[in-house]
C-alpha cells in the first residue's frame, strides 16, 4: 500500500512539473473515455426511455398489426410485404375481445386534418381515432375533463380530447372543457385534456387530438389500411398464451391453412426491445472503435512520457537498487505511475463526457442517462491502458544495472 501511495504521489508530482507534456499524454485517454461516456449515456438513455414508454402501455400489453418492421416475413426479397396482407378490421378486434384470455383490445387509426377555433386554423394536426379503452395503454392521464365513453364511440359522437400542446395552442390560458372546435369542418365538443408521459423523442410536443374511432372513420380523412391493436391479456393469463389465442383466432377468421404463414404480426414488448437493442449494437461497436483509438493514442503517449521519466530518473533508480529495491518494486512503482496518468485522463474524460451527455439531454428531446456501469468501465479501461502501455518502460527501468545507473549523468 505504501508503494502504491508513493507511486501515485510521484505521478501527480510529474503532472504538476510537466503540465503540457502530461496534458498531451492524457488527452488521448480523455477523448477515449469521453466517447465511451457520451455514446454509452445516449444508448442507455434511449433504452431507459424506451422501457419507460413501453411500461406505460402495461407490462403485458402487446401489438397486433398488419405488418411490423422488425418482424421476419415470408418473402425476404419483397421489400413491401404489407402489400399482400389484408388490413385488420373492427370485426377482428371485436372477436379478439371476446376471447376469455383477453381483457380488452384498443383499436387505433390515424388521420390528419385542420382544426379551427374562433377563426384561427391549425393545419395538418394529427387526429387519432381510438376506442374508449385507449387511456389504459397510453400512459399519462386525462385532466381536466374526461375521455369519451364506449357509448360515445359506438354512437360516432362529435367529442374530442386534445393533448396539452394543442390545448395551449387553441385556448391559451382559458379552460378548454366545453369549448367547441371544428375538425375537418364539423363541430366537436372538447371533453378533456390529455397529458402524455414524457416521449422518447419529444413526441409530446406535437399537437394531437383524440376522437372516437367510429367518428374518425365516418367524418375524418385517414390513412386506410393501417389499423392496429393494442391487446391486453387478463391479469392471470401469461402473455404467450394470450398471443397464441389471438393468433389462432385471427388465422381462423382469415381462413389460413396449416403451414401458411401469418398475414399479420403479433409482437410482445420484449421482442420489440430485442430488435431495438440489435439496432443499437452498431452504435456500441462505434463506441468501442472510437474509444479504442483514443485509448491507443493515449497509451502511446504514456509510453513516451514514461520513457522520458525513466531516463530522467536513472540515477534515482540506481540509488534505490543499491539500497535494496528489487526489480518487482521498481516495476510496480512505474506501473502505478503509468496507471495514475491514464486514470487522471479517464476522470477528465468522464467529467467532460457526462457533462456533454447531460447537456444533450437538456437542450434536445434525445434522452441521456449515465449508468454507473459506464463510469466503472470507463475508469477501468483507462487504468488498464496505463498498465498495458506502461509495461515496457517499467520493465526497462526494472532491468537497469544499478552500477551503470549510478554513473548516469
Amino acid at each position: 500500500m505504501r508503494s502504491l501511495i508513493e507511486g501515485v504521489g510521484i505521478a501527480l508530482a510529474s503532472l504538476r512539473a510537466h503540465k503540457v507534456r502530461a496534458a498531451l499524454t492524457i488527452l488521448g485517454v480523455a477523448i477515449g473515455v469521453m466517447v465511451v461516456m457520451v455514446i454509452g449515456a445516449l444508448i442507455a438513455g434511449f433504452n431507459k426511455g424506451l422501457s419507460d414508454m413501453l411500461a406505460s402501455l402495461g407490462p403485458k400489453t402487446f401489438f397486433v398489426g398488419r405488418f411490423w418492421g422488425g418482424a421476419q416475413h415470408e418473402d425476404p426479397d419483397d421489400p413491401n410485404p404489407w402489400r399482400r396482407r389484408p388490413p385488420l378490421t373492427i370485426e377482428e378486434a371485436e372477436r379478439l375481445e371476446q376471447l376469455p384470455t383477453i381483457k380488452f383490445v384498443v383499436v387505433n387509426e390515424n388521420g390528419g386534418g385542420d382544426i379551427e377555433f374562433e377563426g384561427r386554423r391549425h393545419s395538418a394536426v394529427n387526429i387519432n381515432g381510438r376506442d374508449a379503452d385507449w387511456p389504459k395503454v397510453s400512459g399519462g392521464d386525462v385532466f381536466p375533463g374526461r375521455s369519451f365513453s364506449d357509448l360515445e364511440d359506438k354512437a360516432n359522437a362529435l367529442v374530442v380530447v386534445v393533448n396539452d400542446k394543442l390545448a395551449e395552442q387553441l385556448f391559451a390560458n382559458r379552460d378548454p372543457i366545453g369549448r367547441r372546435i371544428k375538425i375537418a369542418g364539423l363541430p366537436y365538443d372538447v371533453i378533456g385534456v390529455y397529458n402524455p408521459p414524457t416521449g422518447l423523442f419529444g413526441e409530446g410536443d406535437q399537437a394531437e387530438a383524440f376522437i372516437p374511432h367510429g367518428t374518425l372513420v365516418k367524418y375524418v380523412p385517414y390513412w386506410q389500411g393501417w389499423m392496429h391493436f393494442f391487446v391486453a391479456p387478463e391479469d392471470s393469463v401469461p402473455v404467450e398464451r394470450a398471443i397464441d389465442d389471438v393468433t389462432v383466432a385471427l388465422r381462423t377468421m382469415r381462413g389460413l391453412r396449416p403451414g401458411q404463414a401469418n398475414n399479420f404480426d403479433a409482437v410482445t414488448q420484449e421482442r420489440y426491445l430485442e430488435v431495438i437493442n440489435s439496432m443499437t449494437a452498431l452504435f456500441r461497436l462505434l463506441m468501442v472503435v472510437l474509444s479504442s483509438v483514443g485509448l491507443m493514442v493515449g497509451g502511446i503517449g504514456v509510453v513516451a512520457i514514461m520513457m522520458i521519466s525513466v531516463t530522467e530518473r536513472t540515477r534515482e533508480i540506481g540509488v534505490r537498487k543499491a539500497l535494496g529495491a528489487t526489480r518487482q518494486t521498481i516495476l510496480w512503482q512505474f506501473l502505478v505511475e503509468a496507471a495514475t496518468l491514464t486514470l487522471v485522463g479517464g476522470i477528465v474524460g468522464m467529467i467532460v463526457g457526462a457533462g456533454i451527455a447531460f447537456l444533450i439531454g437538456a437542450i434536445s428531446p434525445l434522452p441521456a442517462y449515465v449508468p454507473l456501469i459506464s463510469v466503472v468501465l470507463a475508469l477501468v479501461a483507462a487504468v488498464l491502458t496505463g498498465v498495458l502501455f506502461g509495461i515496457y518502460p517499467a520493465s526497462k527501468a526494472a532491468r537497469l544495472d544499478p552500477v551503470e545507473a549510478l554513473r548516469y549523468e
